[in-house]
């Protein structure tokens, strides 16, 4: 059974003008600068709220008890984190912008949110970008946001941690224009010796390295917080999934020739392998993944000129209506897009129907 849609709604906090916070430390400021357009400040703010839940996810493991449940299957499970941080997502978002449409993976029961779970902050360096013209008068109401709290659950519950992404991504008229991807195991450095749930062993950095990070784009602007990089020309490297993997999916990998294949957790994770020149192509001809998955990191993957579809080539499609599924699979690119999607079995196409 699907994830039922979070619609949420609370109580509207008033925005206040003037002091738009400190800009030399952090970048984060309790409150909104005057004369900022809906989209820049919903970014700004879905920025703060995505470094609060990385930090979320990070306390969950150290506290050591994961809380899992299976949901559909033995692939498809939910844990602790996942649902503090879709109450933390949706109802600090809800709270400062409350018509918007927030869509998340879990399938939650209403309940009073903790205020300790609450990001009021916005990232103030996001308000210094302009907002492409296109978007400009957009109002609040036309957005829908689509929330993956913990994106690579299974990776995640197994100590895979540097698979796990947290993915918010912003949509208007059916196209996602806006996403903020927040990796909270960035520059984790993984001891095999050691248990995942032993407190003594937290995840920690590297030397001089800040644990987690966070990257965001706008479709017209860029991204942002990471180095681009391309594989090297003439080589196709594929990244697939790691868990999800069938007939379909191994028979379209295989049609791309490749020179090599990973097999990795969450789809953030894939993109993010993209555009930093680890794989060529993210294959995925299976109807496993969901609007929320893909929103965010296709708009990283388009601002730096990559591109994403499903397996016929056909754009996917964001508004509020639209089912979760993404029946046809999953290809996309930071390069070369029509080299694969011209290897694409026909046998292929046919068993995806969009």
């Amino acid at each position: 059974m699907d994830a039922a849609a979070v619609r949420c709604l609370l109580c509207c906090v008033p925005l206040v003008c003037g002091n738009p916070g400190d800009l030399s430390g952090s970048g984060r400021g309790p409150s909104m600068a005057c004369g900022h357009t809906v989209l820049m400040r919903l970014v700004a703010s879905a920025y703060a709220v995505a470094q609060k839940a990385g930090m979320i996810v990070r306390r969950v493991i150290a506290e050591g008890d994961l809380g899992i449940v299976e949901k559909t299957c033995a692939t498809d499970l939910q844990t602790k984190a996942d649902r503090l941080v879709q109450m933390s997502i949706c109802s600090s978002l809800a709270r400062k912008f409350p018509k918007l449409t927030i869509i998340g993976e879990e399938d939650l029961p209403p309940e009073e949110v903790d205020q300790e779970l609450i990001e009021d902050g916005q990232w103030e360096e996001i308000l210094k970008q302009p907002c492409p013209s296109q978007y400009s008068a957009i109002k609040e109401e036309d957005l829908v946001v689509w929330v993956d709290p913990l994106d690579g659950t299974k990776e995640y519950t197994e100590g895979l941690l540097d698979n796990v992404t947290v993915l918010i991504g912003i949509a208007y008229e059916g196209k996602a224009i806006a996403g903020v991807i927040n990796q909270p195991y960035y520059n984790y450095q993984n001891n095999e010796n050691q248990k995942l749930r032993e407190p003594k062993n937290e995840a920690k950095a590297g030397p001089d390295a800040v644990l987690g990070r966070t990257i965001w784009g706008v479709l017209g602007l860029g991204a942002f917080g990471f180095q681009l990089k391309e594989v090297p020309a003439g080589k196709h490297i594929i990244t697939t999934t790691r868990s999800h993997s069938n007939q379909l999916v191994m028979d379209c990998v295989t049609a791309m020739n490749p020179d090599d294949v990973l097999r990795v957790g969450g789809a953030g994770n894939k993109i993010i392998q993209l555009i930093e020149g680890k794989a060529s192509a993210y294959v995925f001809a299976s109807p496993g993944c969901k609007k929320w998955d893909t929103c965010a990191p296709e708009v990283i993957l388009h601002a730096v000129g990559g591109k994403l579809t499903d397996i016929h080539g056909n754009a996917l499609q964001y508004n509020k209506e639209v089912k979760h599924m993404n029946s046809a699979g999953v290809l996309a690119t930071l390069r070369n897009y029509d080299y694969y999607a011209s290897r694409v079995p026909q046998s292929v196409k046919n068993a995806l129907v969009p």
